[in-house]
């Protein structure tokens, strides 16, 4: 999956847990995106099957959409936490990053710092 399709299904996976529903134009408003590019992007994840669109234009996450989003929502946060913490830096700069970054870090690397994350709790 391309970034952007994962950058789609996370931030459906947020509206959904911020507002209860999710709209096509409520993520057009969020990724300040146009509605047609919305649109169209919404049509190439529903013929893959991450997500369906009820009568009213709800979209709900399919089991699969369900898992990539969290799986790319919790890179987000871990690696939001991760560059706060080993960086110092402040949370903007650590989401700007982590967002480019969730989506090419290797699962090695990713559980790793996971590990590393997880003993830094104890």
């Amino acid at each position: 999956m391309y970034e952007s399709g994962e950058n789609y299904l996370e931030t459906i996976l947020r509206l959904r847990e911020k507002n209860g529903t999710v709209r096509s134009i409520d993520i057009a408003h969020e990724l300040n995106f146009s509605k047609p590019s919305v649109s169209r992007a919404i049509g190439i994840l529903k013929e893959d099957g991450f997500f369906v669109v009820g009568t009213r234009g709800d979209i709900e996450l399919t089991k699969e959409g369900l898992e990539k989003a969290e799986s790319v929502y919790e890179r987000h946060k871990l690696l939001t936490a991760f560059l706060q913490k080993a960086a110092g830096v402040g949370r903007k700069a650590a989401e700007e990053d982590a967002c480019r970054m969730e989506h090419i870090i290797s699962e090695e690397v990713f559980l790793g710092i996971k590990r590393f994350m997880s003993e830094q709790s104890l």
